[in-house]
């Protein structure tokens, strides 16, 4: 889960499944990290994972407002695709096994958690980190996928 306002990751989660369930965990850190005020909008693709009836109570339950934009819009989930696209570039293809899971979810960890959030400057953000970018929020924080 990506903060739409500063692009720092605010949920992550890791499985062996592309299940809804992997969402709900992502989601669960990131209302916890941020505490989204009710009617904050939470935006997604159309992934299964996304319009699924859980997902959608867990949403109804934090009081945000699900947003999806046109299907097959490749634009619309820019700034997540982005993100993938460094992570994959920046730490999995550099790599071509991992020993376990346990491994991969730490290294995962400390990309997202350390380079990408506190470290990796931004073009978009005036070359700041989403951590700098985050404390210039003139609102509440709002939590997107």
């Amino acid at each position: 889960m990506i903060d739409a306002y500063s692009r720092l990751v605010v949920g992550h989660a890791i499985a062996d499944h592309l299940r809804t369930e992997l969402v709900i965990d992502a989601f669960d850190v990131a209302n916890w990290r941020r505490r989204p005020a009710p009617g904050t909008i939470f935006h997604s693709d159309h992934g299964s994972q996304y319009v699924a009836w859980a997902f959608g109570r867990r949403l109804r339950e934090a009081g945000l407002l699900a947003s999806m934009g046109s299907v097959g819009d490749a634009l619309d989930n820019a700034v997540a695709e982005s993100f993938f696209a460094s992570m994959q570039t920046e730490l999995l293809d550099r790599r071509r096994t991992w020993d376990s899971r346990t491994q991969l979810a730490n290294a995962m960890f400390e990309w997202i958690e350390v380079l990408y959030n506190r470290q990796r400057r931004h073009s978009t953000l005036g070359y700041k980190t989403p951590v700098d970018y985050d404390r210039t929020r003139p609102t509440a924080p709002a939590v997107a996928a």
